[in-house]
């Protein structure tokens, strides 16, 4: 479908910017996707809106803009927050290893069990994206966690107990 080819390619130019500013800090992710990304939204919305009064509703591609438009905060949410990505691929990627092994976790036992499971492998997971070991960041916040302000409890997250690892090693 040419609508479909052109909603791809007007993504694509989204996820062009994401690579050009991949690895810098949030704040200046921000300042680009401000500059850059945000009227590229602006005009993907209009065009949506736009292509959606052009079909059927009933057409695949009018379902599938009407997902899109219906999850729009969430989607330009990485507009307002330069700590966040443009896609979940990266997640996505990480859980892979869960439906794969789904059969080799009975040891679950229950519902309850799965729900601390799902914690467990969220706690890894991001201590693998964000660099961390997972083995040393969990060792160290088990050691403290006890003792540990309820208030500061962010001090803690993989990312910032990295950043005091470093500035301690320092």
């Amino acid at each position: 479908y040419p609508i479909a080819l052109e909603a791809v390619q007007k993504l694509d130019a989204l996820f062009a910017i994401e690579r050009d500013i991949n690895g810098k800090s949030p704040a200046e992710r921000l300042a680009v996707r401000q500059e850059l990304s945000a009227p590229l939204m602006a005009e993907l919305h209009k065009w949506l809106n736009a292509q959606l009064a052009r079909i059927s509703r009933n057409h695949d591609l009018a379902k599938a803009i009407n997902y899109m438009l219906r999850r729009w905060d969430a989607f330009t949410r990485f507009l307002s927050d330069g700590k966040v990505c443009l896609s979940n691929n990266a997640a996505e990627r990480s859980l892979r290893c869960v439906p794969l092994g789904r059969k080799s976790w009975l040891f679950c036992g229950s519902d309850r069990g799965g729900q601390r499971a799902a914690v467990a492998y969220s706690l890894i997971l991001t201590c693998r994206l964000n660099n961390v070991d997972p083995q040393a960041w969990l060792a160290y916040v088990l050691a403290r966690i006890a003792d540990h302000p309820v208030s500061r409890l962010d001090e803690l997250l993989p990312w910032n107990w990295k950043a005091a690892q470093v500035a301690l090693a320092a």
